[in-house]
Formats: C-alpha cells, sequence, structure tokens
C-alpha cells in the first residue's frame, strides 16, 4: 500500500479481503475526546474511518480522470476533488493534494484520523485516507446534489425557498456546534463551496474544510475581501474566524450574491434590508425572519472578534426560526408532524440510485478473469486448444498448398512456447501467424492477448482481444479478455460490464446447446 501506518486505525479497506472476518471497528472519537461523540443517528450508516489503497482509488475515480473532478475551480483548483465508485457501488469524494503539501505522512494522518472520527448528519462525513509514496488523499461520503454556490449562484430552474435558505443556515450552524463540541473549532475556508446537498436534499458541511490543504498552507484560498480581517493580520485562524466566514454564508443566503462583506455591512447599517434581499424571492421572505438573519450576519462580520457570536449562539439563533411550521400544511397535518422534504424545497427530484447490473454466474474462465487471475486462465486456454476456432475459417485449396504449411509452423513454435510459458516468443510465433493474413484464430488472438497480459502490455492485449470478438463475434472468451485487460487500465466499470457480457453470451451458448 504505501509507508504511512497509524495507531488510529484497526481495520483496512473492506473491499481488500472479502474472507477476512470482521475486524475492530477504529477507536470512538467520544473516547479520545470528551463531547457528546458521534451522532448516533448515522453512526451505523457511514463506514468506519480506513485507510484505502491507491490502487483502489485510482480504480474507483477512473485513473483520477478529469471527467471526475468536482472541485469548483476544475483542473485549476490546487488540490483536486474527484467522485468516485467503489467496487460496492458506494460514491465517494476524494481530494488529491498537490506533491508535498504533507511532507509529514505522520501529521497527515494524525490530521485525517482526528477529522475521521467525527460523524455527524449535519457532515459529509470523512471515512477514510490515502498515503502513499508523496500521495496524500482523503475519502469522504459523496454528495449528489452539488453546492449551496450551484444553487445559490447558478440555479437554472427555481432559486432557493426562504425557509431553505433557513434550513440550511441552521444546518451548517449545528455542524459547526458538533465539531466545536468534539474538539474541532476551526474550519478552513468556510463558503458556499464547502455547503453540499445529499440524496435528500438536505444541506451537509463538507468535512474537506477541517483539515488545511498543506501543513504551512493557507487556509483561505477565496478573495482578500471574504477573508477575516485578523486573518490578513497574523495569517492565524480562530474559532471568531469561523464566525466571520459563516457570517459571509449568511449574506450569500441573503442576497443570493457572493457580496464583500463590508458592502454588506454599509447597506445593513443603512438599513437597507429589503436592497440586501434576493430580489429573486420576490419578496416570499418573512420581513421578520429576515430581519434576525441580518442581525446576526451584522454580528458575525464585527471587526473585532470578540465582538462576533460563538457558534452556540448562532444555533440558538437560528433554530428557531428553521423549527417555525410551514403554514402551507396548517390544515393538513399537527404541528409536529410537519416537515417538508428538502428536496423539495430545492425544487428536484428525489435521488434514486439505480438498481445495479444483475451478475450472471461465471464459468470457470469468467472466474478466473474476474480475479485477474492470469495463470488459471492460461490454463484453459491450454486445455480448450483451438475448438471454438471451428467454422471461422475457408479456405482454397490453393491456399492450402502454397501458404498454410508455413504459416501452421509458426503457430506450432508459438503454442509450444505459450504452453511453456515464455510468453515473448510466443508472442512473436503467434505475430507471424497473424500477418500472413491468410488464416484468422481468434484462439491465437486471445492467446496472443494473455501473452501481452503476463508482459504487462494491456493496451495491446485489449486490441488483440478486440480483433478476437471481430472474429468471433459471440465468443465468450473473447468478451473474457477485454474486461481483464480493461482492469488492467484500471477501467474497472467498463470491465465489469464486459464481464458480465461475456456470461450472457455462455449462457445463451448453453441455452442452445440444451434446446438442439
Amino acid at each position: 500500500m504505501g509507508c504511512c501506518q497509524s495507531s488510529c486505525l484497526t481495520e483496512t479497506h473492506p473491499e481488500k479481503d472479502q474472507s477476512r472476518p470482521q475486524q475492530q471497528e477504529p477507536r470512538n472519537h467520544s473516547q479520545a475526546v470528551s463531547g457528546a461523540g458521534p451522532d448516533p443517528a448515522v453512526a451505523n450508516g457511514v463506514p468506519s474511518f480506513s485507510e484505502f489503497s491507491l490502487t483502489d482509488l485510482k480504480a474507483a475515480t477512473n485513473n483520477f480522470s478529469p471527467d471526475n473532478i468536482v472541485s469548483e475551480s476544475g483542473e485549476k483548483a490546487p488540490n483536486l476533488v474527484y467522485k468516485g465508485r467503489l467496487q460496492n457501488r458506494k460514491w465517494i469524494a476524494v481530494k488529491k493534494f498537490t506533491k508535498m503539501a504533507w511532507p509529514d505522512s505522520k501529521q497527515f494522518v494524525e490530521e485525517a484520523c482526528g477529522v475521521g472520527k467525527l460523524r455527524h448528519r449535519r457532515l459529509a462525513n470523512l471515512i477514510g485516507y490515502c498515503c502513499d509514496g508523496d500521495e496524500r488523499l482523503l475519502v469522504a461520503e459523496y454528495m449528489i446534489n452539488d453546492t449551496l454556490a450551484k444553487h445559490l449562484f447558478h440555479w437554472e430552474n427555481q432559486t432557493i425557498e426562504w425557509a431553505m435558505r433557513l434550513r440550511v443556515a441552521t444546518c451548517i450552524a449545528e455542524a459547526l456546534d458538533y465539531c466545536s463540541s468534539e474538539g474541532h473549532p476551526l474550519y478552513h475556508d468556510l463558503n458556499a463551496y464547502r455547503v453540499l446537498f445529499d440524496e435528500d436534499g438536505d444541506p451537509r458541511l463538507s468535512c474537506f474544510g477541517l483539515m488545511k490543504n498543506s501543513r504551512d498552507g493557507k487556509s483561505y484560498s477565496t478573495n482578500l475581501a471574504y477573508t477575516p480581517p485578523e486573518y490578513l493580520r497574523n495569517g492565524r485562524v480562530t474559532p471568531e474566524s469561523v464566525i466571520y466566514s459563516f457570517g459571509t454564508v449568511l449574506v450569500d443566503l441573503l442576497s443570493g450574491k457572493h457580496i464583500p462583506p463590508s458592502h454588506a455591512l454599509d447597506m445593513i447599517r443603512g438599513k437597507n434590508i429589503v436592497l440586501l434581499m434576493d430580489s429573486h424571492l420576490e419578496g416570499k421572505f418573512s420581513m421578520e425572519e429576515a430581519t434576525v438573519v441580518v442581525g446576526l450576519a451584522s454580528q458575525c462580520l464585527q471587526y473585532e472578534p470578540r465582538e462576533r457570536p460563538s457558534v452556540k449562539d448562532l444555533v440558538a439563533t437560528l433554530v428557531p426560526l428553521h423549527t417555525k411550521p410551514d403554514v402551507r400544511n396548517l390544515l393538513l397535518l399537527p404541528i409536529q408532524f410537519i416537515t417538508v422534504p428538502s428536496y423539495v424545497m430545492l425544487g428536484i427530484s428525489k435521488y434514486e440510485e439505480a438498481p445495479p447490473t444483475p451478475q450472471r454466474p461465471l464459468s470457470p474462465m469468467g472466474e478466473a478473469c474476474s480475479r485477474l487471475d492470469l495463470t488459471a486462465i492460461h490454463q484453459i486456454l491450454v486445455m480448450n486448444h483451438y475448438k471454438d476456432d471451428e467454422g471461422t475459417n475457408e479456405l482454397s485449396f490453393q491456399e492450402w498448398t502454397q501458404q498454410m504449411r508455413d504459416m501452421l509452423e509458426a503457430r506450432k513454435r508459438g503454442d509450444y512456447a505459450f504452453r511453456d510459458k515464455d510468453f515473448k516468443t510466443a508472442i512473436d510465433c503467434y505475430s507471424q501467424f497473424i500477418d500472413v493474413g491468410t488464416m484468422v484464430s481468434p484462439t491465437v488472438f486471445a492467446r496472443r492477448s494473455l501473452c501481452y497480459l503476463f508482459c504487462d502490455q494491456p493496451d495491446a492485449a485489449l486490441a488483440d482481444a478486440m480483433q478476437a470478438q471481430i472474429a468471433n463475434p459471440e465468443w465468450p472468451t473473447a468478451f473474457y479478455m477485454q474486461s481483464v485487460a480493461l482492469a488492467k487500465l484500471d477501467m474497472h466499470k467498463d470491465a465489469a460490464d464486459m464481464l458480465n457480457e461475456a456470461a450472457g453470451l455462455e449462457e445463451k451458448k448453453q441455452r442452445v446447446g440444451k434446446g438442439s
């Protein structure tokens, strides 16, 4: 895996060994830090914090493909965030730090483990890390419904309604309060991009902000106009700095725009609350509630840190606003049962996970390919010889007499080399046979494909497996060999699809055999 070890972990990534008995989970955060401990509502639903291998994360993110980048600045971001999917179909977000961002691997692991102990329904929880050579990565729950910035500044169908804005403010205040109570009062660069929405449309605070972008790096990457004044003076983040940043998020929620705090304060002092409010709300908000939120934002943005409220003050102010009953439902339900789902308030459809493609039972060849067991594949191809080549060639008598002798001799030498696992010689001999072009053998292409895999040439292996499919479009082995080559190229989703297709062809072949 890597060179990083930590005493805070008592299990490895579960995908590595399904046969291994269930190991003890990492120590609960409440055992190490006094506080409320993980939220019991989510403690059982979130994977325990663990170490991931770089291979696992490459497979999940399609080798860190640019298409998987979800960072707000795309490839220009200093530390990229990718979406990915594990073999168990769970979606993850992977933050990839720049080279040498954390040169001390022990410090990185300790910081990650500290954040990994936190579990709360208001957080996009950290579920693991990877430390391999110079690579430093964090793994978190993936939030499918984008960021607050997307819904607030770049919406397409409808803006966020007022009640949902209050819900966002309250949920993020609760997340900060929980983190603070658990010994993590610092949050780096809190902004609208750090607020995420899960599959139910509920707001969550990204766990990535609980760690700096590097050991000695900046805590704020946003425009200096939005940076706490004390940070500009001394470069240090304090709990009061987090409150200031929360104030900028409140201004975003009120205005629907990213207004510099100084400008927002000028509007508040001039009592231009209506001018500050988002015009897209079209007046559909409570002036009483808006006045309270504007007042709280003003307190958060005070120049002197000591004049700002605490996180508990934030929660105490916002919770009563958020829990007010929705007047639209007063005649339908008792007050204690009134809760409008977040996805409804966001104007999005409830996310439903598509059911996985049912996996067909695998033959010995399929099992070997699913395990990437090249030795077992080799034994099967040797044993099957050329029985699957029947009917793929129609040669004239002239072709037999002029070229077949030398060509078959080259194939025979290739077969001996293949049997004896002299794969480089086998490639040379099979290439002589193929280059003549008089006779097309899918088995030769499959065998040469396996030789290329043994020689760590998956691109060439994939090309040969595809040629085998062209020669015999219904041959399961051609698809199986493609699945192995795709897996070696870290294209695991395509590999799984190809494996399933091969199993389907075998199933079809068996049905036809039984019917005849």
